[in-house]
């Protein structure tokens, strides 16, 4: 209907995009329930085009009327835009016809009593690990379900339901003449893949518990080991890098990089948003466009840009099916099937990092400094916690320095990576 609207109003094109969601989250603090939140949302978005002059409104209301307003809204905004010569919907060709059952949806029947009492179940498991744990910042259990439908004046129109559920715990030990806290959590759009809330409980406290006592390190160079949660933001630094706004903005430390070798020749980073019920997973993107699997990295060389279409005709290339971002980034485990504790062996001394602080990332120059906190390593073996430290480096000579991938793949989020073994980087501190 609201299609038909715009072109009613003199559109040339449209596009259309609804999303409806609903939700639950809950938090208990100490077993009492300091958070309890219920979702139910929907929108409607529209993007008119008169000519390569581009109009966008959205409502909330899908009555007839309010879909009227919106339409003439985004025409009327149209009207008075300058033209832009890469504007426009995706070409009909690129955009899907068929997918497969991505296996996205899997409702978790969790109403809120029963949520409140997983949550205090997860808190109570923490605190029953050792007596030092004897303050939390909450556990949360959440779940939500959503479903997305996009139509534009071409033809094209699709959608799907996915769900994403998550239970997390943050706990507080005290001891050695401090307080540290730490987390865990699960996250998956399945609830049977979620790990049993007691072991996150219990997770969360023995991380806690292992950085009491931590020490400050002096500044020096010396090899880095980025554990997998911690690992996926180098790739994501390396994916927004790679973006189709950073590169025609001329926004980016590896610009005009494709056909560059920026790891080391063994490395290689897949994309594969076709996954079965992986957390980025998706059959077409925002712009309706089919999405399909692809190497991003081969033998260290960058083999494409992340694009949608505007990017795309600013860049003079294709779309991608990117419009929304990268999906379901994968690095390839190299050497072997090496997992944490055979990576700290080949690292001998040097910094495992567990947690980063602070957003000191500068993807103009691709200078990196951040606040972290982990573990110093002497012969292959955690010999204490540190803290109140910087790691830093340009992310070119890190990305060259990898020394290797882990096969310790953590799967929960849209980067799937294990960790990454970096040869050298300034660690500083007193």
């Amino acid at each position: 209907m609201i299609l038909d609207h715009a072109r009613a109003c003199g559109a040339s094109a449209a596009q259309a995009a609804v999303s409806h969601n609903v939700g639950l989250a809950v938090t208990v603090r100490r077993g009492e329930v300091e958070t309890l939140e219920y979702e139910r949302d929907q929108q409607m978005g529209l993007v008119a085009y008169f000519g390569q002059s581009k109009g966008a409104a959205s409502t909330t209301d899908f009555s007839p009327e309010a879909l009227r307003q919106t339409a003439e809204a985004a025409c009327r905004i149209a009207r008075h835009t300058e033209p832009d010569p890469h504007a426009g919907l995706p070409d009909p060709d690129e955009q899907a016809r068929d997918w497969p059952d991505l296996q996205l949806d899997h409702p978790w029947d969790c109403p809120a009593g029963r949520a409140i009492d997983l949550a205090r179940q997860v808190e109570t498991a923490g605190f029953g690990v050792d007596p030092r744990v004897d303050n939390s910042e909450g556990a949360s259990v959440s779940t939500r379900r959503a479903m997305s439908v996009l139509g534009d004046t071409q033809g094209f129109m699709g959608g799907y339901r996915s769900t994403r559920h998550s239970i997390s715990c943050a706990l507080v030990a005290r001891g050695d003449g401090g307080m540290q806290r730490d987390y865990a959590y699960g996250t998956s759009r399945d609830p049977s893949w979620l790990p049993a809330g007691e072991a996150i409980g219990r997770e969360a406290a023995e991380r806690a518990l292992r950085r009491l006592g931590a020490r400050k390190l002096g500044t020096r160079q010396c090899p880095v080991l980025f554990v997998p949660e911690m690992a996926r933001s180098l790739i994501g630094s390396f994916a927004r890098a790679v973006s189709g706004g950073a590169q025609y903005r001329k926004s980016s430390f590896l610009l005009d990089a494709a056909g560059q070798e920026i790891f080391p020749d063994w490395m290689h980073i897949v994309e594969d948003p076709l996954l079965p019920g992986a957390l980025g997973s998706a059959p077409f993107d925002g712009e309706g466009v089919r999405t399909r699997p692809r190497d991003l990295v081969t033998a260290g060389v960058l083999q494409d840009y992340i694009l949608d279409s505007y990017a795309a005709r600013r860049l003079g290339l294709r779309t991608t099916g990117n419009a929304g971002g990268a999906r379901n980034v994968s690095v390839k485990p190299h050497p072997g099937e090496k997992g944490l504790q055979a990576l700290l062996s080949d690292m001998g001394t040097g910094l495992l990092v567990t947690e980063m602080i602070g957003q000191g990332v500068n993807l103009v120059t691709g200078d990196y400094s951040r606040g972290a906190a982990g573990f110093w390593v002497e012969n292959g073996e955690i010999a204490y916690p540190v803290e109140e430290i910087t790691i830093a480096g340009n992310l070119r000579d890190v990305f060259r320095g990898i020394g290797a991938v882990g096969s310790d793949v953590d799967i929960r989020g849209n980067i799937r990576t294990g960790s990454i073994l970096v040869e050298a980087m300034t660690v500083a501190g007193d």
